[in-house]
């Protein structure tokens, strides 16, 4: 499923950027090697996000304790660690898209 988000981010970023996955643990390719893809494929600004819904101690701190270790054997290569996916309004959308329901559909009393 990863894969199929990174295509479909890579999609909607356009040729420009280039759209990498890595795993924090227990599979690969790890943090390191997805940072070292990114510099590999003309990164000069690496931007981490964590794939996750809510800001625990993976995407808070372990991430971005990772992240920097890469980054350390790319000298000269920015980076930066966004927030987990979190709150957002169109969350809710994709909510009720799955539920079936519209959000006109969700307005209308019940």
């Amino acid at each position: 499923m990863l894969e199929d988000v990174v295509r479909l981010v890579q999609d909607h970023a356009g040729p420009d950027v280039v759209v990498k996955f890595a795993h924090m643990e227990l599979a690969a390719p790890t943090i390191s090697d997805g940072f070292a893809a990114c510099v590999a494929a003309g990164a000069t600004d690496v931007i981490a996000h964590p794939y996750m819904l809510s800001p625990g101690r993976h995407a808070m701190a372990d991430i971005p304790r990772l992240v920097g270790q890469a980054a350390a054997s790319h000298p000269g290569v920015s980076y930066r660690v966004t927030e987990p996916l979190g709150v957002h309004p169109l969350m809710a959308e994709m909510v009720l898209h799955r539920c079936g329901l519209s959000t006109a559909t969700t307005r209308q009393p019940v």
